[in-house]
């Protein structure tokens, strides 16, 4: 696929697809996640995923996992509600393995993809394709790519999908009929209706453990804010993908600069994201909230 079909989406097309807080907000307005990530081995993935969440906005998240892993999110962030409730989107698999799942999260993962509300599968999630009839996004990276098509029997392999990221992407969209964020230096999003974005990394630091959880988080957290528009409209997700790919990406430079362009952390991209939207926010007319589902056709370059 030539670069010509591929828009680059900037600060100005991310910042229209930020919700700013108004006078008659309250939590439920600005969204609810629902948060089912983490496990024994990898239990930060559900820290992580639920702080990047909180630092993007959102009105509240639901974490809904094992004791333990409950206990590690509340220390982090007490605000987290860990009962069942409402939800208005979904954030499921970072930091699990599909192959070690058991029925009782088995079962937890159907009812919320059962929900049929907005839904982020990442990691241990991604095998899940299929069974969610909400608008979904995949957020893999070329490996976890590669391994997905192979057990849809499309012939790939990490590498084919390394040395061609863009075509990759858009098959997968186009065969698995959800919107696919392809992780990578330059992250590709495209969507089944032929929509392609990429995002191009500000910093190579974000090659670390733990950016894919926050990544996660911000992603959920603005699907869930958008619930209403993306249940109107189920393509307005593949920009909310690119939005949040860019936030990730920002919060990474910004964490970096404060630390004169120094090594980062994941928590360290958290935390400064909500700097990223101040300032891409504070740069943009309040109006342009109102122009979200308006953008350049689909593959035409910005």
């Amino acid at each position: 696929m030539t670069d010509e079909a591929w828009q680059d989406w900037t600060a100005d097309d991310t910042a229209r697809w930020l919700r700013r807080p108004r006078a008659d907000d309250d939590k439920y307005a600005r969204g609810v996640l629902g948060v089912l990530t983490g496990s024994t081995e990898y239990p930060g993935a559900a820290v992580l995923g639920v702080e990047a969440a909180y630092r993007t906005g959102v009105g509240m998240v639901r974490y809904i996992g094992p004791r333990a892993l409950r206990a590690a999110v509340l220390l982090r962030r007490p605000e987290t509600v860990t009962q069942a409730g409402r939800v208005q989107a979904w954030l499921l698999g970072s930091g699990m393995d599909a192959a070690r799942r058991t029925f009782v999260l088995s079962g937890d993962l159907q009812h919320a993809l059962a929900s049929g509300v907005p839904a982020v599968l990442d990691a241990g999630g991604l095998d899940l394709v299929g069974t969610h009839n909400g608008p979904t996004v995949i957020t893999p990276h070329a490996r976890e790519l590669a391994t997905l098509l192979v057990s849809r029997e499309i012939r790939t392999t990490r590498d084919a999908v390394l040395d061609d990221p863009a075509g990759w992407a858009a098959r997968a969209a186009r065969e698995l009929g959800v919107v696919v964020l392809l992780k990578g230096a330059v992250t590709h999003i495209a969507d089944p209706g032929g929509r392609r974005l990429r995002v191009h990394a500000p910093t190579h630091w974000l090659a670390t453990a733990g950016t894919g959880d926050v990544l996660g988080g911000i992603l959920g957290a603005l699907a869930a804010t958008a619930h209403e528009l993306l249940l109107a409209d189920a393509s307005a997700l593949g920009r909310i993908a690119a939005t949040a790919a860019f936030v990730h990406g920002e919060a990474g430079r910004l964490a970096s600069e404060r630390v004169d362009g120094g090594p980062i952390t994941a928590l360290d991209v958290a935390e400064a994201v909500p700097s990223v939207i101040g300032r891409l926010l504070a740069a943009s007319p309040v109006d342009d909230q109102a122009t979200m589902s308006e953008d350049p056709e689909p593959g035409v370059a910005g």
